[in-house]
């Protein structure tokens, strides 16, 4: 017989590598055909609700890692919630209107404008629900559990109806109305954009000082000679000018160059100066902007007339402290002009090119960025212009086409801000936002903001639910409004288009402003940011989900986007805001900080991941991410990620081969019988179950991910396995010592693939099929319940200390390895001369410390020994470390003087000859071969 028969060596058919792209396949397979979803759900009917809405992405081509980002954090957070007994359904969601379809259909040939609309749109539909298809097939693979079979998508027509009835009650309680301002317009789009709808980005733009000649100063200022100096970067908007604004609380200086006067703000006047290249002026004049309210100025270009207002909207932080003002063309101007009565001018088409109202009929048709260096030759033609350059500043840009926009002034529908903006504000403050700067954020967003241009000016979306009477009277009603929502959930918005405003109104009805029965319909659609902000109604509410929602999870970029336009919608219709808490995450950048683009060639797609390395690893990529702030990934951060999920997956495997041959019925020990060292790792365990349920309650994934991580490699790998070994191989199969053990290691299993199941749900169900549990998925078990036990507090407090002292066993160790005394710990000697608190703690330990230690031979003197010189010191105590004396034992490698104490095993030591004579009957007949 061979030593190595006498042994446990463990034993399990799961594998060191996971064959990730394939495995996970068969098991989402696996839990599609078993219903898994559904099942979880019947499991905790009845139980407390956590309800996660789904924000919808776009759909539009494959996924990328912001959704793997975005999908996985909501997916751990549902699975955790679903093990921890809530009643948590998760009802994935698509958001499908909108220009990106448009544009995608553009590029393969087809031109709205020549289409029948309904057709047209049919198309829109066709291609989204294609993307949907596809976006739902990636999130799947990332192993995301949902209602797939049931997801919401805003072109359904049960969602388009409720979105109409949210438009209706917003209509009813006043807070709709039509109205012409100046709103974000793309020129490249053709239509209005939301805030959210823009972003910045660097351009180069003219600077030219304008001298307006003083027409009328009341008095005060003299009318020869004498000019306004204004500053723009807009030159295109001189044509459309109506006005000068001064700020009524600053002082102006006029200041003499040669034979002219000019008009500056006394605090901008050293800069302006300057700028201008005034060498020689002189102050001659002070004066308020109070005294120029109402002066009037001359068009430096044209016969017309500019009146001097007063605002706080001007400041002193560049310009000139005077600012020239064009209704049609800024949200500033256009409020100023409101309040001096001035017409809403904007002489602009949709492409951004000049009407007829223009008063230069050269500018007639011209697109406005080329009439910059038009309108900027015909000042100094006119002797106005007193200087032009060029600097680069942020502007703002469709964040889809990337072309700049611009402020013009077009009729639209609007959803009114101010009106219920302090009831929107109390909700923020009732609201709990993880980060909690996202309070202060969405605050700010709502205080600033103004009302909400609500239409949009494109054939795919939502319409407006508007009639127009015969005079161009509006026409919405609660019954028009409950008529046509009907209709949607029947036949989908596309009715809108199919079916005349007469077939669309209520039967029989009837408009003083229509005698002869004649209406028109509005031909724009609603903002896309209305869809996806009425979800709660079209989701929460009409499925009887829980409302508010438990938690909206997005990125940071939504506190602009759905986190807004949601808590706005349900806030006009139900004064409530439609979550009770909010989650943001970063935005997905490379591992130097880049947006991720085909340019840069850092796009890293989450489909190539999974056919390389499985979807796990991005999974416990997600989890590893601080997401408080931008998240980073590339190709060697995977592969850290790749590196961690082998440390977990061999240390589960080396403990599911080691509790192959145990049976929890049967042979687990009880906690008051277990070893000291036993006892220790199970209060470890509970602890660690306490600070993960506390870290995933707070949906910080990166606390589990650290605490789980570090469990495993230095509580189980770097100390209790790597101890165990000598007596999981060596002890007697059913001896009290390797069951005790043996049941401190299945349970930490257990628990362990529970606690990881959120994060790497594929791995953890694999492991499961190999532990001698009830139920046939591990997602379909509890999150385990956190034990507490009599002497816990004396345990953890006493060990705790214990590895104070093995750390300096171990520096004392590593020394003697460096001075080439020994190699392994188990060719070590060691000798301990204590302080008296470690030798007070080595008695109380019910331990075999020299086995804890994993050194051949231990001696621990009394406190009043004297240690040798070469000792070395430590907290604890002197150490010194001698290489052991004696041979090697073949079976247990321990060193030791008593090799050959029992005759029938002449190369055993007495512990292993022992075993072996007392478990191995054959062994005596046969010997024993090395």
């Amino acid at each position: 017989m061979r030593v190595k028969d006498t042994l446990n060596l463990g034993k399990t058919k799961f594998k060191m590598r996971g064959n990730l792209p394939v495995r996970e396949a068969q098991w989402q397979k696996e839990w599609e055909d078993n219903d898994i979803y559904q099942k979880r759900l019947k499991l905790n009917e009845g139980h407390p609700r956590f309800d996660l809405h789904d924000g919808p992405p776009f759909a539009n081509g494959n996924i990328h890692m912001g959704h793997a980002l975005n999908k996985i954090s909501k997916d751990i957070i549902v699975r955790y919630k679903g093990m921890k007994g809530f009643y948590a359904p998760y009802i994935p969601g698509w958001d499908t209107h909108g220009l990106p379809v448009e544009q995608q259909l553009a590029k393969k040939g087809v031109d709205r404008k020549t289409m029948d609309r309904a057709k047209y749109r049919e198309l829109c539909r066709q291609f989204a629900e294609e993307q949907v298809q596809k976006q739902m097939a990636d999130f799947k693979r990332l192993g995301v559990m949902a209602d797939w079979a049931h997801p919401y998508i805003t072109l359904q027509p049960e969602f388009e109806a409720q979105e109409i009835r949210v438009f209706g009650k917003m209509f009813e309680k006043g807070l709709i109305y039509k109205g012409k301002k100046p709103v974000y317009w793309s020129w490249s789009s053709e239509s209005t954009l939301a805030e959210a709808e823009v972003e910045y980005h660097d351009v180069k733009s003219p600077s030219i000082y304008i001298a307006f000649p003083v027409k009328d100063g009341k008095g005060i200022l003299d009318e020869k000679d004498t000019y306004f100096v204004i500053w723009t970067t807009t030159p295109w908007t001189i044509p459309s000018n109506q006005g000068i604004t001064v700020n009524p609380q600053f002082d102006y200086s006029v200041v003499e160059v040669g034979d002219k006067r000019y008009v500056v703000g006394t605090d901008r006047l050293d800069a302006v100066a300057e700028d201008l290249g005034w060498e020689d002026y002189k102050v001659v004049q002070h004066l308020k902007g109070t005294d120029m309210d109402r002066m009037v100025a001359k068009h430096p270009l044209y016969d017309q007339d500019s009146l001097v207002m007063n605002a706080m909207h001007v400041t002193s932080g560049d310009g000139t402290g005077l600012v020239h003002t064009a209704s049609g063309f800024g949200e500033d101007d256009y409020n100023v002009a409101q309040r001096y009565n001035l017409p809403v001018f904007s002489p602009m088409d949709a492409q951004g090119r000049f009407t007829d109202e223009i008063p230069d009929p050269d500018l007639v048709g011209m697109f406005y960025d080329d009439a910059n260096k038009v309108v900027s030759e015909k000042l100094e033609k006119a002797g106005a212009l007193l200087k032009l350059s060029f600097f680069t500043h942020s502007y703002p840009h469709d964040w889809r086409t990337k072309k700049p926009v611009i402020y013009r002034a077009t009729t639209q529908w609007f959803a009114s801000i101010d009106k219920i903006r302090d009831q929107i504000l109390k909700q923020i403050d009732e609201t709990k936002f993880t980060p909690s700067w996202g309070k202060t954020r969405l605050h700010n967003m709502i205080e600033d903001r103004g009302d909400w241009v609500i239409s949009r000016q494109r054939a795919w979306g939502v319409p407006l639910p508007i009639f127009y009477a015969e005079d161009g009277t509006p026409i919405v009603t609660p019954e028009t409004i409950e008529h046509i929502a009907e209709i949607f959930a029947k036949e989908g918005s596309n009715a809108w288009y199919t079916h005349s405003a007469e077939e669309l109104l209520p039967a029989g009805f009837k408009s003083e402003h229509s005698p002869n029965g004649k209406f028109t319909k509005e031909t724009d659609i609603l903002d896309v940011w209305f869809d996806s902000g009425s979800s709660w109604a079209g989701v929460l509410e009409a499925r009887n989900l829980g409302y508010p929602a438990d938690l909206y999870l997005e990125g940071s970029d939504q506190y602009r986007g759905w986190f807004n336009s949601s808590l706005i919608t349900s806030t006009a219709v139900n004064g409530i805001s439609p979550y009770k808490a909010t989650l943001s995450q970063g935005f997905v950048l490379d591992d130097k900080g880049h947006k991720m683009s085909k340019s840069l060639g850092n796009v890293i797609a989450p489909n190539d991941v999974i056919k390389q390395m499985g979807a796990e690893i991005i999974r416990l990529w997600v989890a590893s991410s601080d997401t408080t702030s931008d998240v980073a990934v590339s190709q060697d951060i995977l592969r850290q990620s790749a590196e961690s999920y082998r440390k977990i997956r061999n240390t589960f495997r080396f403990m599911l081969a080691n509790t192959s041959d145990f049976d929890p019925k049967a042979n687990a020990i009880a906690y008051p019988e277990m070893d000291g060292v036993d006892q220790y790792m199970e209060v470890k365990l509970n602890k660690l179950l306490q600070e993960v349920y506390a870290a995933y309650d707070e949906y910080d994934f990166l606390t589990v991910y650290k605490k789980v991580l570090s469990f495993i490699s230095n509580d189980l790998s770097a100390f209790y396995l790597d101890l165990a070994k000598d007596i999981l191989y060596i002890d007697p199969e059913n001896s009290e010592t390797r069951r005790s053990m043996q049941t401190v290691i299945y349970d930490i299993i257990v628990k362990l693939a529970k606690v990881l199941t959120p994060i790497l749900p594929h791995t953890m169900e694999e492991i499961w099929g190999f532990l001698k549990e009830p139920e046939d998925f591990i997602q379909l078990s509890d999150m385990p319940e956190v034990e507490h036990f009599a002497n816990e507090a004396e345990i953890f407090a006493r060990w705790t200390e214990f590895m104070k002292f093995r750390s300096d066993v171990l520096k004392a160790l590593e020394v003697a390895r460096n001075d080439k005394v020994i190699g392994k710990s188990f060719e070590a000697a060691v000798t301990v001369y204590p302080t008296q608190a470690t030798a007070e703690l080595l008695k109380e330990l019910n331990a075999n410390i020299r086995q804890v230690l994993i050194v051949s031979d231990l001696d621990i003197k009394s406190p009043e020994d004297e240690a040798p010189a070469d000792a070395q010191d430590f907290p604890s105590g002197k150490i010194v470390v001698k290489h052991a004396e004696g041979e090697v034992c073949p079976r247990c490698r321990r060193i030791t003087t008593d090799i050959g104490s029992d005759p029938r095993f002449p190369n055993l030591c007495a512990r292993c000859a022992k075993i072996v004579s007392e478990n191995y009957p054959e062994a005596i007949e046969e010997g024993l071969d090395d």
